[in-house]
């Protein structure tokens, strides 16, 4: 993280007095806030999710038991695909079964 001291104290023309000069409650706030920008700036807005997604997490994602989840699959109800012994579930149908 590389801060400008002008961000800091923007009240301070001459940054040499600074050497002199102990720390002020208003300095430790002007320093909190800078970081506290400078780390949301850093993250991502919005997490995107999985795309695919395995069956205990689209049961804890539906709040819903295994046999509630094999009766989905059984009546076409929820699409799946099964690649070896795991089946997974795309989560834009997941969506579209929640907004029914």
């Amino acid at each position: 993280m590389n801060l400008h001291p002008k961000k800091l104290f923007p009240e301070i023309d001459n940054f040499e007095l600074l050497n002199h000069q102990m720390v002020t409650k208003r300095d430790l706030l002007n320093f909190g806030n800078a970081l506290l920008h400078e780390i949301q700036s850093g993250k991502p807005a919005v997490e995107q999710p999985p795309q695919w997604l395995k069956s205990s997490e689209v049961r804890k994602l539906l709040k819903i038991s295994p046999g509630t989840l094999q009766n989905l699959r059984i009546n076409g109800t929820l699409n799946y695909n099964r690649i070896g012994g795991i089946i997974y579930y795309k989560y834009d149908d997941i969506l579209k079964l929640l907004n029914k």
